[in-house]
This record gives C-alpha cells, sequence and structure tokens, in this order.
C-alpha cells in the first residue's frame, strides 16, 4: 500500500499535534512533517513533495494564502486544503484564486476534516457546509470584487508588509528574505506608497483587519 503523506502547518503546537496524531490513526497516511510557519511550509513542500498539505491562514511570517501562492506556482498539481477559523467570502475567493482545492473551518473539523482530505486525495475539491454553501448560490461566480491594496503590491512586497505588521525591523526583513538593508528598506518605502499609509500603525490596523496577522 503507498502511503499518502500529508504536512500540516499551523502556529498554535497543541492544535496542530492534534491534528497529527488525529492522521497517524488513519490506516495508509502518514504525516510526513510540520511547519509552525508558512515560510517553513513552503520550504517543506518543496522538500517533501506531500500528498497534501493543510495550511491555517494566519501565521507568522508568512500567511497561509501567500504560501499556498508560492507552493502552487512551484508545483501546479500541489492539493492544498486551508483548515482555519476564518471565514468570509472574500477570503474563500483568494483561497481559490490562490490554488487550494479545500477549505475546513477549524469549527468543523471534528466532523469533517477526515473526509476533506480524502476528497483532495482522490483529486476532488472539499469545502465546509456553509463554504459550499457560497459556491452553490453563486457569489464566487459573481463579478470579481475590488481587489483591494495588497494586490498592488508583489509577491515579494506582500511578504514584507506581514514582516512589518508582525513588528520586524528592516534589518529583520532583511535577514529573513536574504536581502540587504537597503534593499528592505526601499521595499517598505515602496509598500508605503501603493497603499497610501503614512505610518506603520496603519499597516498594523490593516493586517489585522485583513486576517494577515492575529492582533
Amino acid at each position: 500500500m503507498t502511503l499518502k503523506r500529508i504536512l500540516i502547518a499551523d502556529d498554535h503546537e497543541l492544535f496542530r499535534r492534534g491534528v497529527a496524531a488525529e492522521l497517524a490513526q488513519v490506516p495508509g497516511w502518514v504525516v510526513v512533517a510540520e511547519a509552525g510557519n508558512g515560510r517553513d511550509a513552503v520550504a517543506l513542500a518543496g522538500e517533501l513533495k506531500p500528498d497534501v498539505v493543510v495550511l491555517d491562514l494566519t501565521m507568522p511570517e508568512l500567511n497561509g494564502l501567500d504560501a499556498a501562492r508560492k507552493i502552487v506556482a512551484a508545483d501546479p498539481s500541489a492539493r492544498i486544503l486551508i483548515l482555519t477559523a476564518h471565514e468570509s467570502e472574500q477570503v474563500v475567493r483568494e483561497v481559490l484564486s490562490a490554488g487550494a482545492r479545500g477549505y475546513v473551518l477549524k469549527s468543523d473539523a471534528g466532523r469533517t476534516l477526515l473526509a476533506a482530505l480524502q476528497a483532495l486525495l482522490e483529486g476532488r475539491f472539499f469545502f465546509t457546509s456553509s463554504v459550499a454553501r457560497m459556491v452553490l448560490d453563486g457569489y464566487l461566480r459573481s463579478e470579481s470584487p475590488d481587489p483591494g491594496l495588497l494586490q498592488t503590491l508583489s509577491a515579494r512586497e506582500r511578504e514584507i508588509v506581514q514582516l512589518l505588521a508582525e513588528g520586524h525591523s528592516n534589518k529583520d526583513v532583511a535577514r529573513v528574505l536574504e536581502i540587504s538593508v537597503s534593499t528592505a528598506e526601499t521595499h517598505r518605502s515602496n509598500i508605503m506608497r501603493k497603499m497610501g499609509f503614512e505610518s506603520l500603525p496603519e499597516l498594523v490596523r490593516y493586517a489585522i483587519r485583513n486576517k494577515i496577522i492575529e492582533p
């Protein structure tokens, strides 16, 4: 029997370990790695090529949405399941646009997580019930909404938005992204200009409202 390999990324260690322990009970499934932030998740996904990647949306250093984009960009066949406490039409739109194939609320995980993973392993999509209703009701097929300020930024700039909002200095950003401090400073200036913010607190408030970081 070929083992089905699963990667779990969630910054809440107890929750992540609980999910891993539950999946370990399923014959033929193995959790090959765990990650506590989106950046590690991307690296592990590229290295291990798991059958399914389970991603939380709100994680430090790199959020689940941008992590999903990077994973799919590197491997368009990647199967990504978003497991999150957040639910909104806009978030679901962005998750699907990023290439994720499933969306499960943590409040529903006890009832639907195994079924969701099985669906993705079989090449199908899976949405938690309320999200499925959105899809069936046609909300996600309506005209695209205003993509928001983040859509004016490059992928690298979105990474920097999260790091800055988490309180990292320009020097920290440079170290994490392996760029020069002057490059980090230039990115920061460009981001503030594009988003129309005059201060870092404005950026932080925006990041909290849009679930990029947790308050």
